[in-house]
C-alpha cells in the first residue's frame, strides 16, 4: 500500500535537495496529448544531477511513496499521468540536458536523459554524425522517455528502435542505487544486460538519468520519393524490391492511405497531395545513398523497376530538400488531422509482414456490425506498426460510438493477435494498455515480468499502476 506525497513528506524532501528542486506541479506536467486522462500529484521534483535523483527516489522507497516520471509529456497511453491513488512525486528530467562527451571517431555519445531529442540529433551534427531517432514530436520528447519507451518512429527499417541505438545507461533503480552502466563498449557478455531490461521498462523499474548512444556517419545524400502503389500487398512486393536492389539505403517505408489526405483536407491543414485524384494506397520511401550514387538516378531507377513490375503507377520524386520535406509534412500532419477529427478507437499495433494485407482487408469487415465507421490506415511497413484508427463517419461524433469503443478495441486486437501480431508496437503499454497486456502476452512472459518488478520494487512505487496495473 503507497502513501501519498503530503505536505510532510515534501517538506522532507525538501530537506535533502537543494532550493528550487521542488515545486507545485505544473498542468504541462499533468495532461496528456489526448486529453483522456489529468494526473494527480503532491509535488514535482526537477533536479539537476543523478545524486539528487537517487536521493529523491531513496527517501519515497523508505516512505512507500509513488514516484512518476515524466519526459517530454509526449507518451500516447498515459506512462506518464497518475490519474487516481496516493499522489505521488512527479520526477521531471528536464533540468538535466548536459551533453557529458562526444567521440565521433568512435561513433558514441553520452547525453544525460532530460536532452530534448532535436537536440540529441544536433549535437551529433556539430562533429559530422548521424543520430537516426525521429519522431514527429522530436522538438520536445526528451532521450530519456525515448528509451524508457523503446520508441520507434520513421528510421527503424535501417537503424531499429530505440534500443538498439543504446550502448549503456546510467539510471537510479528503485531503492536509490545509482546504476552505473554508460559503458560505450560494443561488446560486454560480463552478466545480465540491464541496459535492456531498463529501456521499455516505461520507468516501471528505475529511472534513466543519462545514455550513451550510437552515432552514424552522415549519408551523402537522401532522395524521398511519394508513390502510388495498387495495394498493400503490391506496396510489400516493393519494399522487397527495394530491399534487393537498394539493400542497406531503405531509411523508411511509409504505408498510407487515401484518407489520411481526406482527412487533412477535412480538418482544414493546407496539404495536398502532389496526384489528382489521390491514389487509394501510397508508399512514401525514402533513400540514403553513400558517396558516388546519384540520389533522383537511384530512385529513378526503383520507380521503372516497380513499373515494370506492375507494383508502382505514379510516383513523385523531391528533388530538393524542400520537396523532400513537403513530401514528409504530408505524412507527419495526418495524426494532426486525426486527432482534430476524433477517433473512436485508436490502435498501434505490428504485425508479421505477410499479414499484414490480410488483416487490412479483414479488419473493417470484423468491426462492421459494430457500426458506420471510416478507417485510417497509415505507418511504418517496413518494419511492420501500423496505426489502424476507428473513426465515426463525416457528420457524427465519436461519442456517438462511447457504447462499443472498447469492443471495437477488442475485435481489433483479437483479430492482431490471432495473426501472431502485437497490441502495443511502439507507444508502449503505459496504464491504456494494462488489460491489453493481461489478456494478450504469454502466461511465461507474464510471469517474469512481475517477478522482476516484484525484486526489483518491491514496494512498488515506481510508475505504480503503469504496464502491470
Amino acid at each position: 500500500m503507497l502513501n501519498p506525497c503530503d505536505p510532510a513528506f515534501v517538506a522532507h524532501l525538501a530537506s535533502l535537495v537543494p532550493d528550487g528542486t521542488l515545486s507545485a506541479p505544473e498542468p504541462r506536467h499533468l495532461e496528456e496529448p489526448r486529453g483522456r486522462w489529468t494526473g494527480t500529484a503532491g509535488v514535482l521534483a526537477r533536479p539537476r544531477t543523478t545524486g539528487e535523483v537517487a536521493a529523491l527516489v531513496r527517501a519515497s522507497a523508505v516512505a512507500r511513496v509513488g514516484v512518476v516520471p515524466v519526459s517530454g509529456g509526449t507518451g500516447l497511453v498515459g506512462g506518464q499521468i497518475l490519474a487516481s491513488g496516493p499522489a505521488p512525486v512527479l520526477l521531471s528530467l528536464e533540468r538535466m540536458t548536459a551533453l557529458r562527451g562526444i567521440w565521433p571517431e568512435e561513433n558514441a555519445m553520452v547525453v544525460e536523459a532530460g536532452m530534448v531529442l532535436a537536440d540529441v540529433q544536433a549535437e551529433g551534427a556539430k562533429v559530422g554524425r548521424f543520430f537516426p531517432l525521429s519522431l514527429a514530436s522530436e522538438g520536445s520528447c526528451r532521450i530519456g522517455g525515448n528509451l524508457a519507451a523503446n520508441a520507434g518512429g520513421t528510421a527503424v527499417l535501417r537503424y531499429g528502435n530505440a534500443r538498439d541505438l543504446c550502448l549503456g545507461l546510467e539510471a537510479v533503480l528503485p531503492d536509490g542505487t545509482i546504476f552505473n552502466g554508460l559503458t560505450r563498449l560494443r561488446k560486454d557478455n560480463a552478466g545480465y544486460d540491464l541496459r535492456h531490461l531498463l529501456i521499455g521498462s516505461e520507468g516501471t523499474l528505475g529511472i534513466i538519468t543519462a545514455a550513451s548512444l550510437k552515432l552514424f556517419p552522415q549519408a551523402a545524400a537522401r532522395v524521398v520519393a511519394l508513390l502510388a502503389v495498387p495495394s498493400p500487398s503490391s506496396a510489400l512486393d516493393l519494399l522487397a524490391l527495394c530491399g534487393e536492389r537498394a539493400a542497406g539505403m531503405v531509411s523508411a517505408f511509409e504505408l498510407i492511405h487515401r484518407t489520411g489526405f481526406d482527412f487533412l483536407a477535412e480538418t482544414g491543414f493546407d496539404l495536398r497531395a502532389p496526384f489528382d485524384p489521390v491514389p487509394e494506397w501510397l508508399v512514401l520511401l525514402e533513400l540514403e545513398l553513400p558517396a558516388g550514387l546519384e540520389p533522383e538516378v537511384t530512385m529513378a531507377g526503383l520507380y521503372e523497376a516497380g513499373a515494370e513490375a506492375e507494383l508502382v503507377s505514379d510516383g513523385v520524386i523531391a528533388t530538393s530538400e524542400a520537396q523532400a520535406a513537403a513530401i514528409w509534412s504530408l505524412r507527419e500532419t495526418i495524426p494532426l488531422a486525426n486527432r482534430k477529427v476524433g477517433a473512436v478507437s485508436s490502435h498501434d499495433i505490428s504485425l508479421p509482414l505477410s499479414a499484414i494485407p490480410g488483416f487490412i482487408a479483414e479488419a473493417p469487415r470484423a468491426i462492421a456490425g459494430l457500426g458506420a465507421f471510416r478507417v485510417n490506415c497509415f505507418g511504418h511497413l517496413g518494419d511492420g506498426n501500423l496505426h489502424w484508427n476507428v473513426f465515426p463517419e463525416r457528420g457524427h461524433a465519436k461519442a456517438e460510438h462511447d457504447a462499443v469503443r472498447d469492443e471495437v478495441k477488442r475485435v481489433v486486437h483479437d483479430l492482431v493477435h490471432s495473426l501472431g501480431g502485437s497490441v502495443a508496437a511502439e507507444h508502449g503499454v503505459g496504464r491504456l494498455k494494462v488489460a491489453d497486456l493481461a489478456r494478450y502476452a504469454d502466461p511465461g512472459k507474464l510471469a517474469a515480468m512481475r517477478a522482476i518488478k516484484a525484486a526489483l520494487d518491491p514496494a512498488g512505487i515506481m510508475n505504480p499502476g503503469a504496464v502491470l496495473g
